[in-house]
Formats: C-alpha cells, sequence, structure tokens
C-alpha cells in the first residue's frame, strides 16, 4: 500500500485546517501550522479559487487525511456505508470514528492516529480479552479496549494518558486510566464529530 512519508505539516497547510497528524506537536508553538497558516508550495500564498468540483475534492482529501487512509481504503469504507440503511454521509463518519486505530486514539493510549495505527499492529492492544493487530478493525457498543499488561510500561503510551484531558473524551467512550481500560458505551452520534466535516459534500463527489 502507498504510503505518504512526506512532512505531515504539508498536509495540515494543504487543508488549511489542522488534523493533529503529530500529537503534542501540534499543541506546542513548534506546530507548523500555527506558524505557517498558509497552503504550501511557492504560490501557496496567493488566492485559490474553487469550482464545486474542487470543493468537493478537498472535503474528500481532508477526511481522508485526517483519518490516514488510502483512497482505495476510503473508496471502500464509502461504498461500504452507502450499501447500509441510513444516511450515507453519517455511516460513513461512524465506520471512520469506529475503527480501532481512531478508538485507542479518542480514548488516549497514544497520541495521534498514526500512532494507533502503529500501536496496534505491533499488538499494543486486547479487545474483549484477544488481542487484536489490525487497525481497520470495527469496535462495537459494549467492546472493552485495553492496553496489553507487557505494553503497560511503555513510556509513549503512559505519556498519551497523561496528556487526554487536554484533548477531551467522546461522549460514546469512557476509560478507567487506572486499569488501561476503556469502554465503547455507544456508536458515536453525528452530534459527537466535532471536527469540521461536510460530508455531503463528499457523498456528491462519490455520486457522480
Amino acid at each position: 500500500m502507498a504510503r505518504y512519508r512526506g512532512s505531515v505539516c504539508r498536509l495540515c497547510r494543504r487543508e488549511n485546517l489542522k488534523l493533529f497528524l503529530k500529537g503534542d506537536r501540534c499543541y506546542s508553538d513548534k506546530c507548523g501550522f500555527d506558524r505557517r497558516g498558509y497552503p504550501p508550495g511557492q504560490h501557496g500564498q496567493r488566492r485559490t479559487k474553487f469550482s464545486d468540483y474542487g470543493i468537493q475534492l478537498r472535503e474528500k482529501q481532508k477526511v481522508k487525511r485526517l483519518f490516514g487512509l488510502s483512497e482505495k481504503q476510503f473508496r471502500m469504507l464509502f461504498e461500504k456505508a452507502d450499501s447500509k440503511k441510513g444516511i450515507t454521509g453519517t455511516n460513513l463518519l461512524v465506520f471512520l470514528e469506529t475503527r480501532l486505530d481512531n478508538v485507542v486514539y479518542r480514548l488516549g493510549f497514544v497520541n495521534s492516529r498514526t500512532q494507533g495505527r502503529h500501536f496496534v499492529r505491533h499488538g499494543h492492544f486486547i479487545v474483549n480479552g484477544k488481542r487484536v493487530d489490525i487497525p481497520s478493525f470495527m469496535v462495537r457498543p459494549g467492546d472493552v479496549i485495553e492496553v496489553r499488561e507487557k505494553s503497560r510500561t511503555v513510556q509513549a503510551i503512559n505519556d498519551a494518558l497523561d496528556a487526554v484531558v487536554r484533548r477531551g473524551l467522546p461522549q460514546w467512550i469512557e476509560i478507567e486510566k487506572e486499569s488501561y481500560k476503556g469502554t465503547v458505551k455507544a456508536l458515536p452520534a453525528r452530534d459527537d464529530i466535532t471536527m469540521p466535516i461536510q460530508e455531503q459534500l463528499i457523498v456528491e463527489l462519490y455520486s457522480k
């Protein structure tokens, strides 16, 4: 699978939105988006006018980069959301939010979704008593996510837990910091997803 290896701060600047792709650094004075809040490249500071298609494309790219998915992964998830009953855009956001790599980030076990994918692949987490190493694993209401006993001494996990208060915890999950355990209370509602996402633009783009 293709993997982006460039500066992630360029992605935030390209989408004109802080995507929090570098964890704690995004909250510091070193944040590249705060220091240079204009698109990258030699023409970045020029005013750009987008067509309707361009606006839809930028919205899709923003969400895809926010959750760290490839185009193929994102398109497959959209098709799954489209085939399910309900509002396609809301279904898509729920699928994105309930991926295991995103849930461990939301619970505060890691500092970013990228780190979440890395730690999940290395088997640091247990779901309902079983080790899961698939970042795209979908959690369900009632699932219990824990840090493995051997992984509770990992400094990066403990540092992330200390910073979870700053990021805040969504209402659809709860955490027991002392026992390194989190619980999915319910599927996220649209109001629980606070990032400025206009999912209808993505639906319109893929429906062309």
